[in-house]
């Protein structure tokens, strides 16, 4: 792979926020500074929202204007044969993932803001394709969300996969919170369940009520950026950008209601009251919230030996204060927090990859892998 840039942070500790699980934050404790390297990978993509790896020198990275690019041997190769995006305020060309057979179907997912159906505008759609080489073929589409609408705030969007042949996906309550979110009938402000071909699993909570949305798996989200399948357990996780103070870490489970707009321990982002609750009968408490808000985007656990500090650790990227934040986890409960790459820019993305190295889409440089000195 072709280096571009080099140049070495330094790590620290930084004031924690409020935490929703007890009086008590997490524990903050003072490290000494470690030197590491940030090595481009692959520079010139101005919003480099979602990305895969095919192997540990082959990376898929979505460009959020709608170009999809295949990253090998040095080169971006522009991927031809992508739907085209309405790229509208937060929407565009978002996530991609590899199906988990990509080595024998060469299928991949994509998440795009779709002007398909009726009304103007647009919503979140699911795709599926066969990737060769520099071209997509056998475009078939999943999901679509509806209504369209010219909203352009809340699409969401990531795709993850469980050990059970099931592809989670998210879709943000697409700006209309007092609507979309607690109703099983309509699309946003949910995450997603399907099987890998599209069709529904048989156990969704609500494929047999009548007039729900039997995709649905969990729902009261207000705009999912970060999923993730814990590497030990399983379990999914998630986070979503909240109002102002509201951004939360959640587990989602089937069927569960996780509370927006009628519980959150935000605000408007004009300093007024949304809600006096932050608990509610029936409505599920984030493990973690951050206040003030760091706007999260892209979720990883680190795994690997590669960084022995951090194995077990859970990253997110900040995209308003433009850091990379590292999160100690113990029993769901964050206890120790920190602050890194502190000022490298917008970090859209976080992904470990094949090599166990952690690499981040930064907006306006690209690909970035950290590596220990």
């Amino acid at each position: 792979m072709n280096k571009y840039l080099y140049f070495n942070i330094l790590l620290f500790s930084f004031t924690n926020s409020i935490s929703c699980q007890g009086e008590n934050p997490p524990k903050i404790n003072p490290e000494n500074k470690i030197n590491y390297k940030v090595d481009v990978i692959v520079d010139g993509i101005d919003i480099p929202w979602g990305m895969d790896f095919i192997s540990k020198d082959e990376i898929l990275v979505t460009e959020k204007s709608g170009i999809l690019y295949r990253f090998v041997d040095g080169k971006k190769i522009i991927i031809t044969g992508i739907p085209k995006a309405y790229s509208r305020g937060q929407g565009g060309l978002l996530d991609v993932a590899l199906h988990p057979d990509y080595n024998n179907n060469n299928l991949i997912y994509l998440t795009i803001s779709s002007q398909e159906g009726e009304g103007s505008g647009g919503n979140t759609a699911l795709y599926i394709a066969k990737l060769l080489d520099t071209e997509i073929t056998d475009l078939r589409l999943l999901y679509k969300a509806f209504p369209n609408t010219k909203k352009g705030q809340h699409w969401g969007s990531k795709i993850v996969f469980d050990d059970n042949n099931h592809l989670f996906f998210s879709i943000g309550d697409r700006g209309n919170r007092d609507v979309n979110p607690q109703n099983i009938e309509l699309d946003g402000g949910k995450i997603y369940r399907l099987n890998l071909d599209g069709s529904i699993p048989n156990d969704n909570p609500f494929k047999t009520k009548r007039g729900a949305k039997s995709a649905v798996y969990s729902y009261g989200h207000r705009n999912p950026q970060g999923l993730v399948i814990h590497p030990e357990t399983g379990v999914l996780w998630e986070h979503e950008h909240g109002p102002r103070g509201g951004d939360e870490i959640n587990l989602p489970e089937k069927g569960k209601n996780y509370g927006w707009p009628i519980i959150t321990y935000g605000i408007n982002y004009i300093g007024t009251t949304i809600t006096d609750k932050t608990a509610a009968p029936g409505m599920e408490q984030p493990i973690y919230y951050w206040k003030p808000s760091i706007a999260p985007s892209g979720m990883s656990f680190s795994t690997s030996d590669i960084y022995p500090k951090w194995k077990g650790n859970l990253f997110v990227g900040s995209l308003v204060f433009e850091y990379l934040e590292r999160l100690v986890i113990e029993n769901n409960k964050v206890v120790y927090r920190e602050k890194l790459l502190d000022g490298i820019g917008r970090v859209r993305n976080v992904k470990q990859g094949p090599d166990g190295y952690l690499y981040l889409g930064v907006e306006g440089i690209g690909i970035v892998k950290i590596s220990p000195l």
